[in-house]
């Protein structure tokens, strides 16, 4: 499953491509998707594309990225790559895990 909305070639802004991993279509994964994509929409519009990778259908891609939880949110680009674990229901955590806001001990 991916998705890729909004407007291509947009110049100005970095294009982010974001992987969650998942184990089946439990409430859960269901959950994580629609908050991550919720977010996406409201921080990232036109500039992501989201990949869904079921874990009970290819277990092998867990190990290439280090997977050891699930739900779990991986931004291969831009780099550096970074990881957040959970349902993605913590706008703010995942926000920062994309590196879209500063922690907040790092915000003056």
């Amino acid at each position: 499953m991916s998705t890729a909305p909004g407007t291509a070639g947009d110049a100005a802004s970095e294009r982010f491509m974001l992987r969650l991993y998942v184990a089946g279509q439990t409430p859960k994964s269901l959950a994580a998707f629609a908050n991550l994509r919720k977010i996406c929409e409201t921080h990232l519009a036109g500039r992501y594309e989201i990949e869904v990778i079921d874990l009970l259908e290819r277990p092998q891609l867990a190990r290439g990225d280090e997977i050891v939880a699930i739900p779990t949110l991986l931004r291969k680009l831009p780099q550096p790559i970074t990881k957040v674990i959970g349902d993605q229901s913590d706008t703010e955590r995942v926000l920062v895990g994309l590196q879209l806001i500063a922690r907040p001990s790092e915000a003056r």
